[in-house]
């Protein structure tokens, strides 16, 4: 397992609901005034909420919260309870007029098949998980935005393993990046530091490649009866003192610790998506920053299967 939690970087709270029966859950990110946001989507079937705001051509720059949910885009409800919350607390982008209006961007990852189809995250879950918002939640695995993912899905449902929520943090002087990613793949999961698959297709003790499960379906022509709706989600954030255009590349960069952790990743059925946050408080790089981006998705990646084993036992659940 890696160290660290997203929590790690001052003023950043993250709050959890879920519901382990129905096997779905939010995950919502409040980072501290004057941050800055961007976001890159790269997944052929993405389902999102304030994307574009992000882009560096478009006007407001920082955001009131991130919410990672599952539900598909049933569950870009949770957001609106955590609207709501904000506007109580007087959080937002302030008009001329003085209405507040909160900026709140999510992004959602598909678990309908997981458990229970009809019950996703609403708007209270998602007031739930901004009232459970702390500096100091730690928790990884089956939690949050990940408490129905699971991964190598493409033999279907008698082969997948269960994933979950992970983090991590890497430290550079006074430099600190994070990363939390609620995993969701089709494909095979990878430890890519230590250079060893951890998930997958599992049958008769072994991992299958999906790779190889992919053409041979080519060949029977049967690659259009492979029912597999995926997505990867996740933020990465720093406290370094970055504009939204800078971001938006580190978030481009970020991805590689998808490519580097998931295989295949960014197919037609996955909505693989990545912002990125900086809460401007020390002076950073944006090649360094940009690379340990991807480091830290990568770790958290691994962890997210890690912490979803049951503890001892080493089984997936």
């Amino acid at each position: 397992m890696y160290k660290g939690y997203i929590t790690d970087i001052e003023g950043i709270k993250i709050g959890h609901a879920q519901n382990f029966d129905a096997g779905t859950g939010v995950t919502v990110l409040i980072p501290p005034r004057g941050n800055t946001a961007s976001v890159e989507v790269r997944g052929g079937g993405p389902g999102t909420r304030e994307t574009d705001l992000l882009n560096p051509i478009n006007t407001v720059s920082e955001v009131s919260a991130l919410v990672l949910s599952g539900g598909s885009s049933y569950g870009l409800s949770a957001s609106v309870g955590v609207v709501e919350e904000l506007e109580k607390d007087g959080i937002g982008f302030k008009l001329p007029s003085g209405v507040i209006v909160p900026i709140v961007s999510q992004a959602i990852l598909y678990d309908l098949d997981y458990k229970e189809s009809k019950i996703r995250p609403d708007a209270k879950m998602g007031k739930e998980a901004y009232e459970n918002a702390n500096f100091d939640e730690n928790r990884q695995g089956i939690i949050g935005a990940g408490t129905g993912a699971t991964v190598g899905k493409a033999m279907g449902e008698d082969f997948l393993m269960k994933s979950g929520l992970g983090s991590g943090t890497i430290e550079v002087g006074d430099l600190k990046v994070s990363a939390i990613v609620a995993l969701n793949a089709m494909g095979d999961i990878f430890d890519d530091e230590n250079g060893k698959q951890i998930a997958g297709i599992y049958k008769d003790n072994k991992f299958i490649p999906t790779i190889d499960v992919l053409c041979d379906l080519y060949k029977k022509n049967q690659i259009d009866k492979k029912n597999s709706l995926n997505t990867t989600i996740g933020i990465v954030a720093s406290n370094g003192k970055f504009s939204k255009t800078e971001l938006r590349k580190i978030a481009g960069m970020a991805h590689n610790g998808y490519a580097r952790a998931i295989r295949p990743v960014h197919t037609m059925l996955d909505g693989d998506t990545i912002f990125s946050l900086a809460t401007n408080k020390v002076k950073a790089d944006i090649n360094l920053v940009g690379a340990l981006s991807a480091k830290v998705m990568a770790r958290a990646i691994a962890n997210a299967i890690y912490y979803s084993k049951i503890e001892d036992s080493g089984e997936f659940i």
